[in-house]
């Protein structure tokens, strides 16, 4: 337990992922980018002691890239297991991160594994697998990113149980970033007090917010000496606008917070 990933609870999710993993029911989390959802992923897969395979998803991925394709191997072909085959074989954990920007033949294949069958069928191998106990099917996506083509099927969606993330209350998000970074806990609230500001100006002046995972990145930097000012800039400013009249006043909030 001791090397287990940090992570901050929010509420029930722990409790809720090991009664899914426990009753072989697949899991579906959605939430904004850079909440955490791949971190509690990582996190509940050490903590059950499960291998973890993680796919970050993408317009181009196929059935095959999850499940295996043939390979030219010192003039001989051979099958090569995909992430998803993998997980099956050795009862880990297989996550799909971002699952809708995945091309649509993917879910033809995940359907026989989120159901009470819990097979994985390989047509070019001839195999059927079935999944073991300890395996469980994981997928995220950001709802926020949502569009009529990229949206879950409902014959998708209602075989998994589901979980919602979203940023945490401020406590919760201080103790994360002195967690992950051991800064000091007045430069973790300030941090934090600048994301939540940013946070206000969501669809009006940004398209994203300032995420956890920016935080952190910028709680990094001002551990490691760097002045907060140009550690938020870099962190935060830049990373969210290209706008020049935007950038302006995100810097002043920083500016603001820290006194300049």
């Amino acid at each position: 337990m001791e090397n287990l990933p940090f992570y901050q609870p929010h509420g029930s999710e722990i409790e809720l992922f090991e009664r899914a993993w426990r009753n072989r029911l697949p899991l579906l989390i959605k939430g904004p980018t850079g909440c955490g959802k791949t971190r509690f992923v990582a996190h509940m897969a050490a903590k059950l002691g499960l291998p973890l395979h993680t796919v970050a998803c993408h317009d181009d991925l196929t059935a095959a890239d999850l499940v295996g394709r043939h390979l030219i191997v010192d003039g001989q072909t051979e099958w090569s297991d995909g992430p998803l085959t993998r997980a099956v074989r050795e009862g880990g954990i297989c996550y799909l991160d971002e699952v809708v920007e995945a091309r649509k033949d993917t879910t033809v294949v995940l359907h026989p594994l989120a159901d009470d069958r819990r097979i994985l069928p390989i047509d070019r191998t001839g195999e059927q697998l079935a999944a073991p106990p300890s395996f469980m099917l994981v997928v995220s996506y950001n709802p926020g990113y949502q569009n009529f083509l990229k949206g879950m099927k409902p014959s998708t969606r209602q075989r998994f149980i589901s979980l919602a993330f979203d940023f945490p209350p401020a406590e919760q998000e201080e103790a994360i970033l002195i967690g992950e970074t051991s800064i000091d806990a007045m430069s973790a609230k300030r941090l934090v007090s600048i994301a939540n500001a940013f946070r206000a100006l969501r669809d009006h002046d940004l398209e994203e917010v300032a995420s956890t995972r920016l935080l952190v990145y910028a709680a990094t930097l001002m551990k490691d000496g760097c002045d907060p000012t140009i550690a938020c800039r870099a962190a935060l400013v830049e990373t969210l606008t290209d706008d020049p009249e935007t950038a302006v006043a995100l810097r002043e909030v920083i500016d603001a917070t820290f006194g300049r």
